[in-house]
């Protein structure tokens, strides 16, 4: 009697530790969908206040002017002298210099739009422009943008930017003013290209 009895408790410890390690597995295996819960969440950036874009914008002018320098040195060079023969460049307004500048611009801008979001004078002031093409509508009701991966630009976007800019610039910042009193802080280039600048945690620099 004694060996049945010794017999069956070691059947029935058997069994209870099979099942307690059955149900740390089950514990262990379940445990990672908190952590992929985690890495799926919004990550939350703030619209990017006025005064830093327009220090971005002035970092940016610079960088454009000696564009437009070393572009007009090299026409008048290669187009003027060179094939044109002429030793002074003509007084006046040149069209084709005009184009060019224009075109070379928009690159310029649109390759750092389009890359990584960012120019230069972005970088430095921790600015980033991405697309609001797929914005959840919580987010539009409020001045911080949520997204789950960076939206890039896409070209057309940038030229719908590019040329909406120069009038807002043009009429005396006041498209880029806008801001101020836009419930999304955009600008009007923003909001035509179905654009918006945010503001990078310190770390992003």
């Amino acid at each position: 009697m004694e060996y049945r009895t010794d017999r069956v408790s070691g059947i029935l410890y058997a069994i209870n530790k099979t099942t307690t390690h059955k149900m740390t597995m089950k514990k262990n295996t379940t445990a990672p969908k908190k952590n992929k819960r985690v890495e799926t969440e919004h990550t939350v950036y703030p619209a990017a206040p006025l005064w830093r874009r327009i220090a971005a914008l002035f970092y940016d002018t610079l960088l454009v002017s000696a564009i437009v320098l070393v572009t007009t040195g090299l026409y008048h060079g290669i187009i003027n002298n060179w094939l044109l023969g002429y030793r002074e460049a003509p007084v006046g307004f040149n069209p084709w210099l005009s184009s060019l500048i224009m075109v070379i611009v928009f690159f310029f801008f649109a390759h750092c739009w389009g890359r990584k979001g960012q120019t230069l004078g972005m970088q430095a002031w921790r600015l980033r422009i991405q697309s609001t093409a797929t914005e959840s509508t919580k987010s539009e009701r409020s001045t911080k943008i949520k997204h789950s991966s960076v939206q890039q630009i896409t070209l057309v976007q940038s030229l719908l930017r590019f040329m909406i800019a120069i009038p807002a610039l043009a009429l005396g910042g006041l498209g880029l003013l806008w801001i101020v009193i836009d419930k999304k802080k955009r600008s009007w280039h923003d909001h035509y290209s179905h654009t918006e600048i945010v503001l990078l945690p310190k770390q992003h620099r």
